[in-house]
């Protein structure tokens, strides 16, 4: 009996030691949340509104107007961006950015993959882990990993600017990007959204297409050349500051999760020490009375 008080006293101590650590990392994730949700709910306005005029103005060019980001062609290569967490302990959080972006690779660029054209910049390294040992068939691309050491507007319109770089070259023929939106810190879902070329506003058949009533100073041509990019690279960092936010949201709710559990766990645990406990004093107290009784009768 005093080895299994002894073993419940010890798993009393390692669960506390555990919610010790599970509320640290709840107040940390909470503080880091703060910033990240103020980031994005401050940018995600602004490139929506900015990402819908992309789609409109490229759906309703005149004359011999264009840009080359809006043009769709046969798709011969892709690149998937997989935008994940590098650690972990944040719920299924990287696991369901994984699946939205397997379920893309699966379905979408089956053909490009048993091709060997299919590329895969992974973001993170938790969906770096993942690729390189299931897609060895794809070429993977890790070389920006460790974004979310420094997450600025700077270093992620350098991979957006590669990726547009190499559509404009043929390189890739499109490229879609697989994040966690953030809507709270209990709601994150996952995407697989098409990044490049533009999606086109779809118009229901029957239905009279509307025109885009933008006026272009100086002209369409030039504001395109250097409109177009701009948003694109705003689009591209919405996509890392929502994942950014959504990690930090699902981890303080796991780690929150955590530590209800290990009270729960330690409300069972106290309890079961304590029918022990009492156990044991009551089999000494019988023993003691019953030694007391014998010498009496003898």
């Amino acid at each position: 009996m005093a080895a299994n008080l002894k073993e419940v006293r010890e798993r009393i101590r390692s669960v506390n030691n555990t919610q010790q650590i599970t509320k640290a990392m709840k107040v940390v994730s909470a503080a880091k949340l703060r910033k990240a949700q103020q980031a994005i709910v401050q940018m995600r306005p602004y490139a929506d509104k900015q990402n819908e005029m992309l789609r409109n103005i490229l759906s309703n060019l005149d004359g011999d107007a264009s840009s080359a980001f809006g043009v769709n062609r046969v798709v011969k290569s892709a690149c998937v961006v997989v935008v994940t967490s590098n650690r972990g302990l944040c719920g299924a959080f990287n696991t369901n950015v994984i699946k939205e972006a397997v379920k893309t690779i699966e379905s979408k660029y089956a053909d490009v993959r048993a091709a060997g054209n299919l590329s895969l910049l992974l973001i993170g390294k938790k969906g770096n882990e993942y690729f390189k040992k299931r897609y060895a068939d794809c070429h993977i691309i890790s070389d920006h990993v460790n974004l979310f050491g420094e997450l600025t507007f700077g270093r992620v319109t350098a991979i957006s600017k590669s990726l547009m770089d190499q559509f404009l070259e043929g390189k890739y023929d499109a490229v879609d990007v697989a994040y966690g939106r953030f809507k709270n810190a209990a709601m994150q879902f996952p995407q697989c959204e098409a990044w490049l070329p533009v999606p086109k506003i779809e118009v229901e058949e029957g239905s009279k297409k509307m025109k885009a009533d933008y006026i272009f100073e100086p002209n369409q041509a030039e504001l395109l050349e250097h409109l177009v990019p701009s948003i694109l690279q705003t689009s591209f960092f919405k996509f890392n500051l929502d994942t950014q936010a959504s990690e930090h949201g699902a981890r303080m709710t796991a780690m929150d999760k955590a530590s209800e559990n290990a009270d729960e766990l330690l409300r069972e645990l106290r309890i079961s020490y304590n029918k022990a406990r009492q156990e044991s004093i009551t089999r000494e107290l019988s023993e003691i009375v019953g030694g007391a009784a014998a010498l009496e009768s003898a």
